[in-house]
């Protein structure tokens, strides 16, 4: 099964998601970032990829947000 990873970084200021080598144009917020992120990992889940999406952190670290079919769907972020 493939494995699909969708980043959110803060790429020069912007937040972006990033997938392979994409970014994505900027979001206006990091909530907003993070929701287009997860929106795109539930279709991969749904056309059964296995999907994440992981956040990149002030210290520039990323940690696991939201997983295909463990987390809910619409996520409840908050």
């Amino acid at each position: 099964m493939l494995h699909a990873q969708y980043f959110v970084v803060n790429h020069e200021g912007e937040w972006k998601v990033k997938f392979g080598y994409r970014h994505s144009p900027a979001y206006p917020s990091k909530s907003d970032a993070i929701d287009a992120a997860i929106e795109l990992a539930e279709r991969d889940g749904q056309a059964g990829r296995d999907a994440e999406v992981l956040v990149q952190g002030e210290d520039r670290l990323f940690q696991i947000e939201w997983v295909y079919g463990r987390d809910p769907y619409p996520a409840n972020l908050t």
